[in-house]
């Protein structure tokens, strides 16, 4: 009943991201807001240029 590693199902993509978001919070947070932060820029941006 041993297991192979080709039956056990791969980590998902977001149980990794999650867990490496908790491993380095700090800087995932700083690169969060960034992001949030320029693409909130970029839609007003959009918004001023196409009134």
């Amino acid at each position: 009943m041993d297991k192979s590693p080709a039956t056990e199902p791969q980590p998902s993509y977001v149980k990794l991201a999650m867990r490496n978001m908790v491993r380095k919070g700090g800087t995932s947070l700083k690169h969060f807001a960034l992001t949030a932060v320029g693409l909130l820029s970029v839609l007003v941006g959009l918004a001023y240029l196409t009134r």
